[in-house]
């Protein structure tokens, strides 16, 4: 265990709390509804997948872009615009996502609680403002760090400016995520060690290949088992 006081910077959605897996429920449940008359159910998956790439650079993340996205990709196989009740429908499938939804991975809370005691915690998150904010607040877990931040996107500048704002020492710092794309390849371009969680529900768009040689990644499979690094 590392007793030398660290700052440990987590990420959120699929780290502290499920998230992508209600995203995947509901595409589930789309193309059951869907029922596409000549497209196998992995075609009709890879055109969801080019609608929301395009939507994400444009529109950026959220729930409210995820139907978008669904909305288009119904009007795209069906060559005919969305009617009102079918909209409907579609946001009735999304239910989950439209109320903010939180379920934390397993002991959560007490292991924030033990890793707050011997180090400085924060929270580091991306996605529309007011949704991440309601989805933190539901999660109960604000108070165990001493400040969080939402941005619209987790890349090198953001690493930079929060060591800058916050006075970080990158070799004490560590950012803990289960994304490589947004968590950890961009923190360690910024000079931090990183912690990788990987979440077998990890959003395809934030898959990307990390260096198995980087020292300086630590991979555990819980997040529990941070209590026995840190």
């Amino acid at each position: 265990m590392n007793l030398q006081r660290q700052t440990l910077v987590f990420d959120a959605d699929d780290t502290l709390w499920e998230n992508n897996v209600l995203f995947e429920r509901v595409i589930a449940d789309f193309v059951a509804w869907l029922k596409h008359p000549t497209l196998r159910t992995e075609e009709v998956r890879a055109v969801f997948d080019d609608i929301e790439r395009a939507n994400t650079v444009a529109h950026g993340y959220g729930s409210q872009v995820f139907l978008r996205t669904l909305g288009d990709c119904f009007a795209q196989l069906s060559e005919r615009p969305v009617t009102t009740a079918e909209r409907r429908h579609i946001e009735s499938l999304a239910i989950a996502l439209l109320e903010h939804r939180v379920e934390l991975v397993p002991g959560v809370s007490q292991t924030l609680a033990e890793l707050g005691s011997r180090h400085e915690l924060y929270l580091l998150t991306k996605g529309a403002p007011d949704e991440q904010q309601r989805k933190i607040e539901v999660s109960g877990l604000a108070h165990h760090f001493r400040d969080t931040f939402i941005v619209a996107e987790k890349d090198l500048a953001v690493y930079l400016d929060l060591a800058e704002r916050l006075t970080l020492d990158p070799a004490t710092t560590w950012m803990i995520g289960n994304s490589p794309k947004s968590d950890i390849l961009p923190a360690r371009r910024a000079g931090w060690n990183a912690v990788f969680l990987p979440n077998d529900n990890t959003w395809a768009l934030e898959h990307d290949e990390l260096d198995p040689t980087d020292s300086s990644v630590l991979q555990l499979s819980r997040l529990a088992q941070l209590t026995d690094h840190f």
